[in-house]
C-alpha cells in the first residue's frame, strides 16, 4: 500500500519531532521511526543545550567558544545563526512543559539552573537534572502524539529515498515528476511488522535520522545510530562533508554489562577528576583546561595513557564533592552507577572513550535543504557548519531546534508551490529469496565494527587507513550480492548503510593529511596552513534501479 503525505520526516528524535509539530498546523505529516519513538539518541542526551540565557553571558562568547573547539572548521555564518536562535529554540521546550532544572528547585520564582561543560567559557547549559534529553522526548513525543495532522509509524524502517528515476513512467514515457532538476518525492519503507515495502510519497522529505556511531565496536550510541540518513542521501545524489571527524565521548561507564552508559561531561564541568589507578590526575599535561577541554583533546588524552600504561581503564572521581550535592545533580547517574555496583559518592569509578557523535554529514544549507530538491536534513545527520572538526559539549540538541524550525519556516513558505502527484514504481521483488544465511549478516557487521574501531578510531595512521579500506571494499561487495539477491531485512538495511558510512569515514580520512579536531593521524601530526572541509560527490548512474537491477 502507498501513503501520500504533505510532508514525510524519517526520524523521531528531537530535530524530526520538533519539525513535526511546527509543520502540523498546515500539513499533513507522516513521522517514520524505525522503532518506537523513544528508541534513538536524544532521549540518551544527559547534559543539556547550550544556549546564552545568563547574565555576563553573551552570543559572542557562544561564537567564540564553538569556533575554538571546531578547529578552523565551523561556519561562521551557521554558527551564529544557531548561538543567535539559540535562546528562542529554549523558550519553545519551556512553553511546551519541559520541566528544565531551577537553581533553588521547582518552585516558580527560581532562575534556571545553568551547567557549565568542556569548551563552554560560561555556564550556558540548561538541563533536567541528568536526563535532559528523556525530558525533551518525552515532551515532544506526548505532544507529536496529541497532534490531530501527524501519523505515526513506528517500527518502519526507510530503504531509499524516491528520486525521478524511482518513478512510474506516464504516457508519453517520461517520469511524470513535473519539475526540472532531481527532486526528491519520499521514499521506499519497509513495514517490519508485515515485511512488506511501502511507498511514501511526499512534497517535502526530511531526514532527521540521527548519527552513525554505530559503525565502531564501542559507542553510546543506540542500536539504530546506523547513518541511514547520510547513507540514503549519498546513494541519492547528495554531498557528503568531513565525515573523518568522529566525535568520542571520553566517559563511557567501563562495565561488562553498561551497554552504551556514558557518564555526562557536566559530572566534569562540576568538578569531577579524571584519574589514572595510582591517584594521579593527568589531564593538565595535555591541556590547561584539564577535564574541562574540549573532547577530542580529553579523549586522545585517555587514549594515550591507556595505550602507554596498558590499562582497560581510567577513573572518574567525583566522590571529594558533597554527597546531597551529587545526588541532586545526578541523580539517574548515580542510581544507574549503584545499580552496577559504583557509589559515586563514595568512590571512583572506570571509564573508557567510546563513539559518540558524528560531525559531518549530508551538505545542507542555513534552511537545510540539501543538494536534491524538495530533501531536508536536520540533526546530526546533516552537516550545517556548526561543528567544524570537533563539536562543543551540548550544541548537539541546539541544532537540532534551531534547525528544525528553519527548516519548517522554509517547507511552509515553499509547500503550496511544490507539487504532490508522482507515482512511484512498485518495489520489485519478482527475483528474490528469504534468506538462509542470515549469518551473512551478523558475521560482517561484527567485522566491520571492530575493523572501523581498530583502524579508525580515536588515533589513526595512513596504513591503518589503507587496511580499513581494502576490508570495507570486500564487505561492500558481498553485502551488495546480499541485497539484491534476498528480501530486505531490518538488520540487513542496517549493515548496507553502515557499510557505506565506514567507506565515507575511511575515504575521508585519508583525504585529510593533517591532525585536526577529531582527525588524529600519527603519520601527519601538524595542522595544514589552510584548514578545508572534506567533500565527497556520489557519482549516480542511471544503472541504479530501485532494487534488484
Amino acid at each position: 500500500m502507498d501513503h501520500t503525505f504533505d510532508i514525510l520526516v524519517i526520524g523521531s528524535g528531537a530535530a524530526g519531532l520538533a519539525l513535526a509539530l511546527k509543520l502540523a498546523p498546515q500539513a499533513s505529516v507522516a513521522l517514520l521511526s524505525k522503532d518506537g519513538l523513544s528508541a534513538g539518541s536524544t532521549s540518551r542526551a544527559q547534559g543539556g543545550i547550550a544556549a546564552v540565557l545568563a547574565e555576563g553571558d553573551s552570543i559572542d562568547s557562544h561564537i567564540a567558544d564553538t569556533l575554538e573547539a571546531g578547529a578552523g572548521l565551523c561556519d561562521p555564518e551557521a554558527v551564529r545563526f544557531i548561538a543567535e536562535n539559540g535562546p528562542r529554540a529554549v523558550n519553545f521546550l519551556i512553553e511546551l512543559g519541559v520541566p528544565f532544572s531551577r537553581s533553588g528547585g521547582v518552585e516558580e520564582g527560581y532562575a534556571y539552573h545553568l551547567t557549565r561543560e568542556g569548551g563552554h567559557s560560561h555556564r550556558r547549559i540548561i538541563h533536567v537534572e541528568d536526563a535532559t534529553g528523556r525530558a525533551v522526548q518525552e515532551t515532544l513525543e506526548a505532544r507529536a502524539r496529541e497532534a490531530g495532522n501527524i501519523t505515526i509509524f513506528e517500527n518502519h524502517v526507510a530503504i531509499d529515498l524516491i528520486t525521478d528515476r524511482h518513478l512510474a513512467k506516464n504516457a508519453s514515457g517520461e517520469n511524470g515528476s513535473g519539475a526540472g532538476g532531481n527532486q526528491c518525492h519520499g521514499a521506499y519503507v519497509l513495514d517490519i511488522a508485515s515485511g512488506g515495502v511501502e511507498a511514501f510519497m511526499a512534497r517535502a522529505t526530511v531526514l532527521a535520522t540521527g548519527g552513525a556511531s554505530k559503525v565502531y565496536l564501542y559507542t553510546t550510541n543506540p542500536d539504530g545510530s546506523t547513518g541511514d540518513g547520510i547513507a540514503m542521501a549519498w546513494r541519492a545524489g547528495c554531498r557528503v562533508a568531513n565525515m573523518e571527524f568522529n566525535q568520542f565521548h571520553p566517559t563511557c561507564l567501563f562495565h561488562p554489562d553498561a551497554k552504551s552508559f556514558l557518564l555526562t561531561e557536566a559530572l566534569r564541568g562540576e568538578g569531577a577528576h579524571l584519574l589514572l589507578p595510582d591517584g594521579e590526575r593527568f589531564m593538565k599535561r595535555f591541556d590547561k583546561r584539564g577535564e574541562l577541554a574540549p573532547r577530542d583533546i580529553v579523549a586522545r588524552a585517555m587514549d594515550h595513557e591507556m595505550k602507554r600504561l596498558g590499562l582497560d581503564c581510567v577513573y572518574l572521581d567525583i566522590s571529594h564533592k558533597n554527597p546531597d550535592f551529587i545526588i541532586g545533580h545526578f541523580p539517574n547517574i548515580y542510581r544507574r552507577c549503584r545499580e552496577f555496583g559504583f557509589d559515586i559518592t563514595r568512590e571512583r569509578v572506570p571509564v573508557v572513550p567510546a563513539a559518540h557523535y558524528t560531525c559531518g554529514g549530508v551538505m545542507t544549507d542555513l534552511s537545510g535543504r540539501a543538494d536534491i530538491n524538495r530533501l531536508y536534513l536536520i540533526g546530526e545527520a546533516a552537516h550545517s557548519g556548526l561543528h567544524g572538526a570537533n563539536r562543543m559539549a551540548s550544541n548537539s540538541l541546539l541544532e537540532c531546534l534551531v534547525m528544525a524550525d528553519a527548516a519548517a519556516a522554509d517547507i511552509t513558505r515553499r509547500l503550496n508551490s511544490l507539487p504532490g502527484n508522482a507515482k512511484a514504481r512498485a518495489w520489485d521483488e519478482s527475483r528474490v529469496t528469504d534468506s538462509d544465511e542470515e549469518v551473512v549478516v551478523s558475521h560482517n557487521w561484527d567485522e566491520m565494527r571492530r575493523f572501523m574501531w581498530d583502524y579508525v578510531g580515536i588515533v589513526r595512521t595512513d596504513k591503518r587507513l589503507e587496511r580499513a579500506q581494502r576490508r570495507v571494499d570486500m564487505l561492500a561487495g558481498e553485502i551488495h550480492d546480499y541485497y539484491r539477491n534476498f528480501r530486505v531485512t531490518a538488520d540487513l538495511l542496517e549493515l548496507r548503510n553502515l557499510v557505506t558510512i565506514a567507506d565515507l569515514i575511511i575515504r575521508s580520512a585519508a583525504a585529510r593529511p593533517e591532525s585536526r579536531g577529531l582527525h588524529y593521524n600519527k603519520d601527519h601530526p601538524d595542522l595544514l596552513p589552510v584548514a578545508r572541509n572534506t567533500i565527497l560527490t556520489p557519482e549516480i548512474t542511471s544503472g541504479e534501479h530501485i532494487r534488484p537491477n
